[in-house]
């Protein structure tokens, strides 16, 4: 079971600052305001996440003229107003029969331009667009990817705590028997232990064994994993509202040369691209970094992704570890580092940390041994 307390709840302040910030942002990327729709940035925004999301329009509207207001429908406004970042908001509904968005149309202005929730119905979004003359929209990702990339505190310790408690997992799941089991019930295995160790929810568990580790996302499926086997294992999921994303390889039975030395290789990169981590470097310099070890070790074209994302209330999110990115680490920036190696047919290997930007470097939020783990 966790035996560290729970981080202390997020207030009606933080909620209204990050508001402000958000609205801040938008003017300063010359948008009109933020709109959003249930989903990560609704929930980051408000603490509010509808029982049930539905083709009724629940719709954030954040804009200079007026208080941040929540349009939800009628019979969910008193969920709405129990969020913890209820009292920063105004309140608006609309009824079944109503036009949500002849409703929705007070809060804009004809010909404004906005960011919106990357997760909006498309069906919302033509709404908006009929109801709003000449508005128009950009998705939040493009608009503002940085909006939840740097954390605070109270978000690093979140994430603090959901690494750690995949890391237990990982050390708790290497003592259960691979051979002869098939991969679904190792990911079982690794999802109970994921809750048992405190996550209230899981995401994923990825079990790639020989062959199938060649796919970076591999589903894990009825494959019965075999003796002289690699075994990618990816997983994570949220604790106390934040993501954890960790994968380690192991090896059932002691490895073959070439399985060690692919193993190596990839251990040798991604810490390289650990290495590279400090203010103001671009995040394509992480993802260089570690290509760069995996391109000379003459693995190149089996690196088949970039080499980390962004975490956060979701396992996904800006900012991207990738060339062509040139976004500058900031402090608080917490993300994966995960490059990999995957030979079709035959192997996967893959070892990721998530990380985050200090003032003067890096901090892992993964523990356990980067080495090629012997299991049974």
């Amino acid at each position: 079971m966790p035996d560290d307390a729970a981080p202390p709840p997020f207030t009606a302040d933080d909620f209204a600052a990050r508001q402000q910030r958000a609205l801040r942002e938008a003017l300063d990327a010359g948008l009109d305001g933020v709109l959003v729709t249930p989903g990560p940035d609704l929930v980051w925004l408000t603490g509010y996440q509808p029982t049930a999301i539905t083709e009724r329009l629940t719709l954030l509207a954040l804009t200079p003229d007026r208080p941040a207001t929540l349009l939800v429908p009628r019979l969910e406004r008193g969920d709405a107003e129990s969020a913890a970042g209820a009292p920063a908001l105004a309140f608006a509904d609309w009824s079944d029969g109503d036009d949500p968005y002849a409703a929705s149309s007070g809060l804009l202005r004809p010909g404004g331009r906005y960011g919106v929730s990357d997760s909006a119905w498309a069906l919302h979004l033509l709404g908006l667009q009929r109801a709003v003359a000449g508005s128009s929209y950009v998705g939040l990702t493009e608009g503002l990817p940085m909006l939840r990339a740097v954390k605070g505190d109270d978000e690093l310790a979140r994430l603090a705590a959901a690494g750690a408690a995949a890391d237990r997992a990982y050390e708790e799941i290497v003592g259960v028997r691979f051979a002869g089991r098939r991969e679904t019930e190792v990911a079982a295995d690794l999802a109970d232990l994921l809750r048992r160790f405190g996550h209230e929810q899981v995401d994923f568990t990825v079990v790639g064994s020989g062959p199938n580790g060649a796919n970076p996302h591999h589903e894990a499926g009825s494959r019965v994993i075999e003796e002289g086997d690699l075994v990618v294992l990816d997983f994570g999921g949220l604790r106390y509202g934040y993501g954890s994303d960790t994968t380690r390889t192991v090896s059932v039975g002691e490895p073959s040369a070439r399985q060690q030395e692919v193993h190596d290789v990839v251990r040798a990169a991604q810490q390289a691209g650990v290495d590279a981590v400090r203010p103001g470097v671009a995040c394509q310099e992480i993802d260089r970094a570690a290509r760069a070890v995996i391109e000379e070790a003459g693995y190149g074209p089996q690196f088949l992704h970039r080499t980390g994302h962004g975490i956060g209330v979701t396992t996904h999110e800006p900012p991207y570890m990738v060339e062509g990115e040139q976004q500058p680490l900031v402090p608080g920036m917490c993300f994966s580092v995960e490059p990999g190696i995957y030979l079709a047919g035959e192997l996967g290997v893959r070892i990721e940390d998530i990380v985050t930007v200090t003032d003067d470097g890096v901090r892992r939020l993964n523990s356990t041994d980067h080495g090629l783990r012997v299991v049974g």
